[in-house]
């Protein structure tokens, strides 16, 4: 025997995948292959967390070729950090905790991401905007690689008619890691026997996507389209500055399903009061303005929970068969502010005094929106918005409006910092019920401190930092500190 020959050594490949991705059929393709080619393999799992915070990873081991008799290879039961060849990551959070858990290096990983995005309970529940910028993912993912493979494959495989992971082993089968032809990755799907033609279609484009120049970064998006607006209105886009048009547009398009084009012309109108040139400023308030024009009230929930897309994508997150009835429920706890809010401002004194309104809203409902009178119920809530601009809550959040715009204008000509800084505080002003409550509370105490910034060097610096206090915590004590630390 030959002692200068290295040991031949198994092919470490690990999979995270979450729940209806495939990961197993996947895992379950390599095996078939592997056995196929006389290689001994063994794949283990360890299912993730519940609620988004992890993917179950799926562990495959190959050896190829047969082992000398009597010496069956020893293989490992999980991905041990600094010793795996192949990862294999369904979505590009999954890709980041791939190395940070060290399971991705440089000097032997091929990493196979896909781009797309599935926010993780930390991200959905940030009181600001919790995303992780996907570019840094992206550019940490490649630089702890020794080669990246990334492009949405997620939108490959939807376009296909398929599953992620018929993508991913398309992408597998082109980073020619493995000792298997491209026609041993297609006769294991074949194999497989399961939506054969629609993973094939997805495999082959992933091949493709993964063997030519990969898709760096998430796919991109379409190009803005103007909602259907009047004529003066769209011309009125046109005249701003390129670079804050498609943020104008997304805000219009929002209001437009929000309310209507009246509605979109006193956006408009707001937008006209700022200077042009200042491109920046333009844009975050294009932004922050529509968010809050948009505020969530009886008639928004009700509009959102009700319509027919939302029926058709929890029935798809469920996956529902033919023959399958789908039921949703809803908890309902309106407060009889909520109420009032959402009625004609004359009315609202009278109702809130009622202790019959008091008594309906004591204790929370179920109501089922899948029945007809679930739906009438929540159908009626949505009609609300008809009488919305008669409605006490939408002359107090004008109101709050003008006097947020007032300050930025006021601010712009000669602190630009910190009139972005007051455009960046409407991140408090949030959500429905409790949550906008905490939320208006929280930007009123840093509005207040405003007065005693304006004039001062470091003024956008230091609101920014109460912003950051307000949204550090919900129960409003790093904002109580930071706010007593202000100088009179």
């Amino acid at each position: 025997m030959d002692t200068n020959q290295p040991a031949p050594k198994a092919i470490s490949i690990a999979i995270l995948a979450m729940g209806g991705e495939g990961g197993g059929v996947l895992a379950d393709w390599l095996i078939d292959m592997a056995e196929r080619a006389g290689s001994h393999v063994q794949a283990t799992s360890v299912p993730g967390v519940a609620q988004r915070t992890g993917a179950t990873i799926y562990y495959v081991e190959i050896f190829p070729g047969a082992a000398d008799p009597g010496r069956a290879p020893v293989l490992a039961l999980m991905p041990v950090p600094g010793n795996v060849d192949i990862v294999i990551a369904s979505e590009l959070m999954e890709a980041g905790r791939a190395v940070q858990r060290g399971l991705v290096t440089p000097s032997r990983t091929t990493l196979i991401a896909s781009t797309n995005r599935v926010y993780s309970m930390t991200e959905r529940t940030a009181m600001a905007d919790g995303r992780v910028d996907s570019d840094k993912l992206i550019e940490g993912a490649r630089t702890a690689a020794k080669s990246l493979l990334a492009a949405d494959y997620a939108r490959i495989a939807e376009e296909s008619g398929s599953v992620i992971s018929a993508a991913l082993f398309g992408a597998l089968a082109a980073s020619n890691r493995l000792p298997f032809a491209r026609s041993d990755f297609e006769e294991a799907i074949r194999r497989g026997g399961v939506g054969v033609e629609a993973s094939l279609r997805a495999f082959t484009r992933a091949h493709e996507a993964a063997s030519g120049a990969p898709a760096d970064g998430p796919a991109a998006e379409p190009a803005a389209k103007h909602p259907r607006l009047p004529r003066k209105q769209r011309e009125a886009i046109e005249r701003m500055p390129e670079a804050a048009r498609a943020t104008v547009i997304a805000g219009c398009a929002r209001l437009l399903d929000y309310q209507d084009a009246i509605y979109t012309k006193l956006y408009l109108r707001r937008l006209a009061r700022f200077d042009p040139t200042n491109v920046t400023l333009l844009s975050e308030v294009a932004r922050y303005l529509a968010l809050w024009m948009a505020y969530e009230d009886i008639a928004r929930v009700a509009d959102l929970k009700i319509r027919r897309s939302r029926f058709a994508r929890v029935a798809e997150e469920v996956r529902v068969q033919e023959g399958q009835v789908l039921r949703i429920r809803e908890f309902l706890h309106p407060r009889p502010q909520e109420i009032a809010d959402a009625l004609p401002a004359r009315l609202a004194p009278w109702l809130l005094r009622s202790w019959l309104l008091k008594r309906l809203t004591a204790k929370g409902r179920i109501v089922e929106t899948t029945s007809i009178g679930g739906f009438l119920l929540l159908y009626l809530a949505a009609s609300l918005r008809r009488i919305r601009r008669r409605s006490l809550r939408f002359a107090i959040e004008q109101e709050r409006i003008e006097a947020w715009l007032a300050e930025i204008m006021e601010a712009a000509p000669k602190q630009p910092a910190l009139a972005l800084a007051i455009a960046e505080c409407q991140q408090l002003v949030k959500g429905y019920g409790d949550t906008h409550v905490r939320g208006i509370a929280n930007y009123e105490a840093v509005m207040s401190a405003l007065p005693r910034l304006k004039g001062k060097p470091d003024s956008a610096e230091r609101l920014s930092n109460l912003r950051q206090a307000a949204l550090a915590d919900d129960s409003g004590g790093k904002l109580r500190a930071a706010t007593a630390e202000l100088a009179p």
